[in-house]
């Protein structure tokens, strides 16, 4: 039998540099997104995968993240007195969350990259595996992406990475696994990944979407890392790096994620993830509908007088 995955990491020290001016005052984590936060669908996404111990690596100015799973009875008490029931329910089931989770709060420090958060957290995490997703990655999906990942471990007792098919063309954006080996079932035996290829270059038609199940292994790999820059103090510290290192030698499985991802780092996705989840909102859908049929009639008239 594997160790139980029970722990979990958010990094969430980052800039949000792609987001800004938006992000100069407001974590990227903290944005909304479906009348939630977007690091809460990823708490809510942990815990209904069945994460008991959450650790979130923060930076200078990530307050507000705190505050936000932080218990306010004194809130939920005005709004009670208010006759906002439904308002107070809320609030509580956030701080609910949050116990459920058992949120804990780290500073990041050391090196700059995405793996150093990582590190930071490991130094409780003893011979564990632990998941690690970005908070600004939303997934809608009937089977959580959090547990599909746990139930490939479960499978193959190795670091495992979410995967999504991607389309040639977009290559240059993102990790590209090289596969070795398709198991069925969305599961892929694979030996490194190539960062950013351009399309002719790349090795396969998947791309990595920020979700990993990482393995004592994978954290000996980013201690061996962060001895070379403090040598050095060049580069960045990268998770991927540290996966490449392990996967050279050992075995790495990415794991097809079933289901819709929404990546709101940047300003267009963001946008995409505001509106889908507004069109699937009852209340929502039918306003944005009317908005963008408004629109269409408008375009039609002007294209009518362009033409005249």
């Amino acid at each position: 039998m594997f160790p139980t995955i029970r722990r979990a990491v958010i990094p969430a020290a980052g800039l949000g540099s792609r987001l800004l001016p938006l992000t100069k005052a407001i974590p990227k984590e903290m944005l909304p997104v479906g009348g939630k936060p977007v690091i809460e669908h990823t708490v809510r996404e942990l815990v209904d995968s069945g994460i008991t111990d959450i650790t979130v690596v923060v930076s200078g100015g990530k307050g507000l993240i705190q505050e936000h799973f932080r218990p306010n009875p004194a809130l939920v008490e005005q709004l009670r007195k208010d006759g906002k029931a439904a308002h107070a329910d809320e609030v509580e089931r956030v701080a609910e969350l949050a116990r459920q989770g058992h949120i804990t709060y780290l500073d990041q420090c050391g090196p700059y990259g995405n793996g150093t958060p990582v590190l930071n957290a490991a130094r409780a995490l003893g011979d564990e595996p632990v998941l690690v997703l970005w908070p600004d990655d939303v997934f809608v999906a009937e089977v959580p992406r959090a547990q599909q990942l746990i139930r490939a471990y479960e499978q193959t007792g190795c670091p495992v990475l979410a995967l999504m098919p991607m389309d040639p063309t977009e290559s240059g954006r993102y990790g590209v696994p090289i596969v070795r080996e398709d198991l069925g079932d969305g599961q892929l035996r694979i030996t490194g990944l190539v960062e950013k290829p351009e399309p002719a270059a790349a090795p396969s038609s998947y791309a990595a979407i920020g979700g990993y199940v990482v393995t004592p292994g994978i954290i000996d790999e980013l201690r061996e890392q962060t001895r070379r820059w403090y040598e050095h103090r060049k580069g960045e510290i990268y998770l991927t790096d540290a996966i490449n290192a392990y996967a050279s030698t050992r075995a790495v499985y990415g794991q097809v994620i079933k289901g819709r991802w929404y990546d709101t780092g940047n300003p267009a996705d963001y946008l995409v993830a505001q509106m889908a989840f507004a069109l699937a909102h009852p209340e929502y859908r039918p306003v944005l509908c009317g908005l963008v049929a408004g629109l269409d009639v408008q375009d039609a008239a002007i294209r009518t007088e362009i033409s005249v």
